[in-house]
């Protein structure tokens, strides 16, 4: 049986890493997109189980201190984090495992699974991030000061990664990423 992959997928919040990843993921049913644990309340809509396991501050401290996480990290006030047996079954089994992670767990990913194929995706602008960033509704004025803030040091990480796209048009941005996962062999 082949070994699967692992690929990772990072930008700062409100660049569009989910609705790519929602997007390649209907072409693409194949792929299996980890489901992370969080300490953050569930948006509306949200499903425990589907979108993330949403946990408290003591639980998730407990995955830490028992090594149960393959990376994590703390991020607007929040924890994330990936749980290691979740991926490393998927691995094992030949699954194509894409991880929708901040520049923190995408750092570690590059410890721990060096072979990792790790994405990052930019905004077409800082403006255009803000305005994506806002749209959302869901953040107080704190808030998107912080997620603007990180913006700022994630962007300057890009060129830690593997391939960088620009994601300012939806379509364009997919076939990037597709071209990048499903090179034909002997190209």
């Amino acid at each position: 049986m082949e070994i699967g992959k692992l690929i990772v997928l990072t930008g700062p919040s409100g660049v569009g890493k989910g609705t790519l990843l929602r997007a390649l993921r209907r072409r693409h049913p194949e792929l299996y997109v980890s489901i992370s644990v969080t300490t953050r309340t569930p948006r509306e809509g949200e499903v425990n189980g589907k979108h993330y396991y949403f946990i408290d501050r003591k639980q998730f401290d407990n995955l830490v201190a028992a090594g149960d996480l393959l990376e994590w990290a703390e991020f607007a006030g929040n924890c994330y984090g990936t749980l290691k047996s979740q991926v490393e079954s998927h691995i094992n089994k030949g699954d194509w495992v894409i991880l929708e992670i901040e520049l923190e767990g995408a750092r570690q990913i590059k410890q721990t699974f060096p072979e990792a194929l790790r994405i990052f995706i930019l905004p077409p602008t800082f403006d255009e991030l803000e305005k994506r960033i806002r749209a959302r509704g869901q953040d107080t004025e704190e808030a998107i000061f912080r997620r603007l803030e990180r913006a700022k040091e994630e962007i300057a990480a890009a060129g830690e990664f593997d391939l960088q796209i620009v994601n300012d048009d939806l379509e364009g941005t997919l076939e990037h990423i597709e071209g990048a996962l499903f090179v034909p062999v002997g190209c």
